[in-house]
């Protein structure tokens, strides 16, 4: 229940309904309080309707149940960002890069953080820049969605003042004549600045000059080559052209591949991949297609690369979540594949784990199930060691000898794990349990010893035993006389049989006090097979006849059956003979 609550949470995050997925993740918490990725996820909803006290108490959960997950001192700096705490953000980072020195969500984190830190720092100056908060981690994000601005970003120097001015806010009065910086200036302020272009301002000087100069200066006009916004706009349409025609090319690739892996020519169908990728970085199912047929192929090492190549190039283009998915999935399968030992799972469980937290998806989560299985197998297999399994079955022999019998079990039970097809270690854990009075477990025991080795005449002796305990006399009559068919002479066996008979023939004379009438009347009312007995139909007109009406009650015991069901009810003690 918690995870389905969980995946309505995630669904309801990704399409940005962000109230609502924060009630999925509260019902999820309210079913498993424990588990830290629910707060995890919470948490980032709340930053998410800028709630960032709710965050932080949730990130603070997260932590305090997962010290050792990077992701929760993710969630615990980025809720102290959003209310303006920097140096606890700046903490929060680094004791998260301390559990996880990998995490690249953690580095930029911590980057941003100090950045506030400093500039919050420098702010105190005389000289500090007034812009300083325009220019913080969320600066990239909005010039890319800011359609005047997207394009500057494909231009290094472009990038490069911003960088150096997002370090050093002081430093915009460097580049206040670029246009470009002016434009970005009044995206990230929500302002609109009359940017001029470089030849309106080369024509500022000439306001005051006499009208004689004016004349002398007109043929220096004409050279004036200074109108560049309009050269400029040129190769940026070319080049916005060029990389629709390389985009169009590379999907022409990919379904040229995708029509050479339908037919297994893998060969061709990485060739075709492989020109996509290189017309369009942009788009990293190339790299997951190519991928799939390393993977067909059994170039596992190579598909691994591309998976990686894709995840993280998806983080770099902020590309949708499910490819990323995809592509840990992906990876996650060809670790599989490679797996020679249950070791070798460990990174393939955690790359499915990631892809999870991408992505809930049926498949990888098929896999990550499959993939814990064989691992689990695998360790079974690896310490599987019959002579060892001996030694310790032998250890708890000569406890079960000195009636310490949870030491026995445990030997057992060390013994099972080195040899798991071992039927008299099941048998001997059986008698230990019934010892302890643990009835179910000595019954499981003892039924699968003789599942295990149907004509060991011990597992019969034990399942028997834990039946006449339970008072189940009739069933324990019937495994006796089940055993009895593989060892006629067995003497605990008929033993066995000898004392069930007793007890059924005790009910059967009406010699049971009302307290031993009472107790078996109540258990035998749990009995499945006497509850059918007593709602069949047919049964029930005999149950009539017996008191009503003893000639057709004669009639109906002649049939075997009929009486096979009367005794099993006298044995209950639901029918009493006088």
């Amino acid at each position: 229940m918690a995870d389905e609550a969980k995946a309505k949470g995630n669904v309801a995050f990704s399409a940005g309904k962000f109230e609502e997925a924060i009630t999925y993740f509260t019902e999820a918490i309210t079913l498993a309080p424990t588990n830290h990725v629910l707060y995890s996820n919470r948490s980032a909803a709340y930053a998410s309707l800028n709630k960032f006290s709710d965050a932080l108490s949730d990130a603070e959960k997260t932590v305090d149940l997962k010290p050792d997950w990077g992701k929760g001192y993710s969630r615990l700096g980025a809720a102290y960002m959003g209310l303006h705490n920097y140096t606890d953000a700046v903490s929060a980072y680094q004791k998260g890069l301390e559990v996880d020195p990998n995490n690249e969500a953690l580095k930029s984190g911590l980057a941003d953080a100090k950045a506030r830190v400093s500039s919050r720092t420098r702010g105190g100056g005389p000289g500090a820049s007034p812009f300083g908060e325009a220019f913080g981690p969320e600066m990239w994000v909005r010039l890319t969605n800011d359609p005047s601005t997207r394009d500057f970003l494909q231009q290094p120097d472009f990038v490069k003042m911003m960088q150096d001015i997002q370090k050093s806010p002081n430093n915009l009065n460097l580049y206040l004549k670029d246009h470009r910086v002016m434009q970005a200036l009044g995206v990230l302020l929500n302002l609109k600045f009359q940017t001029r272009e470089p030849g309106e301002d080369a024509e500022m000087p000439n306001g005051g000059s006499e009208p004689v100069k004016e004349e002398d200066r007109r043929p220096e006009k004409e050279p004036e080559p200074e109108p560049e916004p309009e050269p400029m706009e040129i190769p940026d349409e070319e080049k916005e052209k060029e990389k629709k025609e390389r985009k169009a090319l590379a999907q022409k690739e990919k379904e040229a591949g995708n029509a050479a892996y339908k037919k297994k020519d893998f060969e061709t169908a990485i060739q075709h991949y492989s020109k996509a990728v290189e017309q369009d970085d942009e788009d990293i199912s190339f790299l997951t297609n190519r991928a799939a047929v390393y993977l067909e192929m059994g170039k596992y090492e190579d598909c691994i690369k591309d998976c990686d190549k894709a995840v993280e190039r998806g983080r770099e283009l902020r590309s949708d979540f499910k490819m990323v998915a995809r592509a840990l999935t992906r990876k996650g399968t060809a670790l599989v594949k490679m797996a020679k030992c249950s070791k070798d799972f460990h990174v393939a469980i955690e790359t499915f784990q990631k892809a999870l937290t991408e992505h809930r998806n049926p498949d990888t989560l098929k896999k990550l199930n499959d993939a814990e299985k064989a691992k689990k197998d695998l360790e079974q297999q690896e310490y599987f060691d019959p002579q060892i399994a001996d030694e310790e079955r032998e250890k708890g022999n000569q406890f079960f000898k000195e009636q310490k019998y949870p030491e026995a079990i445990k030997q057992y039970t060390e013994a099972l794990r080195r040899n798991p097809n071992d039927p008299k270690a099941y048998s001997n854990r059986a008698a230990c349990y019934t010892k302890l009075g643990a009835m179910p477990e000595g019954l499981k025991d003892a039924e699968k010893c003789i599942e295990l080795d149907p004509t060991f005449s011990k597992g019969y002796t034990r399942k028997g035993a834990v039946q006449f305990f339970m008072k189940e006399y009739e069933k324990a009559l019937e495994t006796y006389q089940e055993g009895l068919k593989h060892d006629p002479k067995n003497q605990e066996l008929l033993d066995g049989i000898r004392r069930c008979v007793e007890q059924i023939n005790k009910a059967s004379r009406g010699d049971l006090t009302p307290e031993e009438l009472k107790e078996r009347q109540a258990k035998g009312m749990q009995d499945p097979e006497i509850q059918n007995i007593l709602t069949d139909p047919v049964m029930r007109q005999v149950l009539v006849d017996l008191q009503e009406n003893p000639k057709a009650a004669q009639e109906h015991m002649k049939n075997p059956l009929v009486m096979n069901k009367i005794q099993k009810l006298v044995s209950a003690g639901i029918v009493q003979v006088r």
